[in-house]
């Protein structure tokens, strides 16, 4: 039986892959890993993948690229394809990132829109997935939904919607 297709990475349009990668690596505390710098930023997490126990797998955590919307690599032409802009209208993907253990979403909102990011929303209980969730747009239009485990046996704090 053939293997399944597997996501290995997600990438992110910018009209300033640098700035983007300073963004990322500010409000995540990720290396911003410049391949080549201000064209394609690979932006590294860390740490492993947690097996059911809480232990690290041999699993290292998923990669995030940024890349430069005027030039979009890798492409046969080195002068890349049109579209060269930001998309800024309508849905587009989201990058959903689990908020770690010891970090606050209120604190990492609070990086974000000093860096310039758009609070969309917050304070959401989802349960089908039973998390809390909250979302902002980062400079460049990329809407990142934070989640944080809700664990359990899950309490509600007030004023959070539900659904």
């Amino acid at each position: 039986m053939a293997e399944p297709n597997t996501l290995i990475f997600v990438d992110l349009a910018s009209d300033d892959p640098q700035a983007a990668g300073r963004f990322y690596a500010e409000v995540f505390g990720w290396q911003d890993d410049q391949r080549p710098a201000g064209l394609y930023h690979r932006m590294v997490p860390g740490g492993m993948f947690k097996k059911s126990d809480g232990s690290d797998s041999e699993i290292g955590n998923l990669h995030l690229g940024i890349f430069k919307a005027a030039n979009a690599r890798p492409h046969p032409d080195p002068l890349g394809v049109a579209p060269r802009e930001l998309s800024q209208s309508g849905r587009h993907a989201r990058i959903w990132i689990l908020i770690g253990d010891g970090q606050s979403a209120d604190d990492i909102l609070a990086r974000a829109a000093e860096r310039g990011a758009e609070i969309l929303w917050r304070n959401h209980y989802w349960s089908e997935f039973n998390g809390f969730n909250h979302a902002f747009a980062d400079p460049w239009g990329n809407e990142i939904i934070l989640w944080g485990k809700a664990g359990l046996s899950p309490v509600i704090p007030a004023g959070f919607t539900k659904e």
